[in-house]
């Protein structure tokens, strides 16, 4: 689609907003549509990289880069984006200073006397057609939820046949609850008042002024997943979990490890837990405590875990889920973990009797080593060294 008068439209979350059909780079719409160039995933407008001197920020995902996920959890508004360190170097010494500018925006953010200026944040996605992008919404550094030393981090990566080591950031951003942003406030921002401007959203002023964060939550509207849902699309996510089967598919044992230790990556509050024995195994191929709250306040929950190791083809059955559901006492709850999905009837079942089942399927294990994790290379590194602690 192309989006006519671009320099005379609003911003509309989940919109996508078309340029020309040049096959070029004069089909991007966001020279037009703000006025940012046409170069790279992070843009911005003014002098960069101090925040005084830029009226606005742009970054641009193609939510593909599979040694850099960045991913948008639609339930609590989170975005998390990659800074663009892609190659060995200093931290901040990149061509177009994101990292720099991604530095200078959370040490702002984390600054106890505020300040009236603040360049706005608007992400977008890429669509696959042209340069066609949609609008994913107006961001600002944290969340409500996320401390500081969690909401920017140094993260350490290997690339090439040597495994040359450099860092990139990780950031973490708050789609605000804005829906549309106005013509009349980007023209504000273009002319160098974000904050004094009447158009301003107030999610944006009450964060700016008070640190007040407003995200944008989309609940799910389905809850049971099905399997497209629950397993790789594509073939870089596709190599990943095959790569984890043909390690395990010949010792289940070894793939319990493997389950209880991406389950601590997904659930980090998992304090202790046992395998059980391979001549003993009673259904729960381990058992733990999952710590609620900190310190003298916490709680503990005991929990029961069963692994299975299959093809991505062959789901999860009612059978094998009830084996784990049976052993579950009261105050318990179960987790899940397989290379593959939970089929539709057990996991109907489950929702619809609310038994109290965290589910870890293949696309879940992928996301989570691509996140925690890194690269290829890394993650086949993590499987020859998961060893029990």
């Amino acid at each position: 689609m192309i989006t006519l008068n671009l320099e005379k439209t609003s911003l509309d979350v989940d919109q996508i907003y078309g340029g020309s059909r040049n096959g070029n780079a004069s089909d991007d719409p966001l020279p037009k549509l703000l006025g940012v160039d046409n170069q790279a995933g992070f843009r911005h407008l003014g002098k960069r990289p101090e925040l005084e001197t830029l009226k606005m920020i742009v970054l641009k995902s193609s939510f593909k880069e599979p040694d850099w996920p960045d991913f948008l959890d639609t339930e609590t508004g989170i975005f998390t984006y990659y800074g663009d360190r892609r190659s060995p170097g200093e931290l901040h010494d990149t061509p177009r200073q994101g990292n720099k500018i991604l530095s200078n925006l959370f040490q702002e953010t984390h600054t106890p006397q505020l300040k009236d200026h603040f360049p706005p944040i608007f992400v977008f996605g890429n669509t696959g057609v042209y340069r066609d992008v949609r609008f994913i919404g107006l961001a600002v550094p944290g969340a409500e939820n996320i401390g500081q030393d969690d909401d920017l981090v140094a993260l350490w990566r290997a690339t090439g046949s040597n495994n040359i080591r450099f860092q990139n950031y990780r950031a973490k951003f708050t789609i605000l609850d804005v829906s549309t942003v106005s013509r009349l406030w980007i023209k504000d921002i273009q002319s160098g008042k974000n904050l004094l401007s009447e158009n301003a959203p107030k999610p944006w002023v009450d964060w700016v002024l008070k640190r007040k964060y407003t995200p944008l939550k989309a609940p799910h509207s389905i809850e049971i997943r099905d399997k497209d849902q629950q397993t790789p699309s594509t073939p870089q996510d596709i190599k990943i979990i095959e790569l984890i089967y043909s390690t395990y598919k010949k010792d289940p044992y070894a793939f319990e490890l493997f389950a209880i230790k991406v389950a601590q990556l997904m659930l980090p509050n998992i304090k202790n837990w046992e395998l059980t024995r391979p001549w003993r195994d009673g259904g729960r191929d381990a058992t733990g405590i999952y710590q609620i709250g900190t310190g003298g306040s916490s709680i503990d929950v005991e929990f029961a875990l069963e692994a299975k190791c299959y093809q991505t083809k062959s789901g999860v059955g009612v059978k094998e889920l009830s084996r784990l559901i049976s052993r579950l006492r009261h105050r318990q709850f179960g987790v899940l973990v397989t290379t593959s999905y939970l089929s539709n009837q057990a996991y109907k079942e489950l929702k619809e009797d609310n038994h109290p089942v965290v589910i870890i399927s293949a696309k879940d294990i992928v996301d989570t080593l691509k996140c925690r994790i890194g690269t290829f290379d890394n993650i086949h590194t993590w499987l020859c060294n998961v060893t029990i602690n």
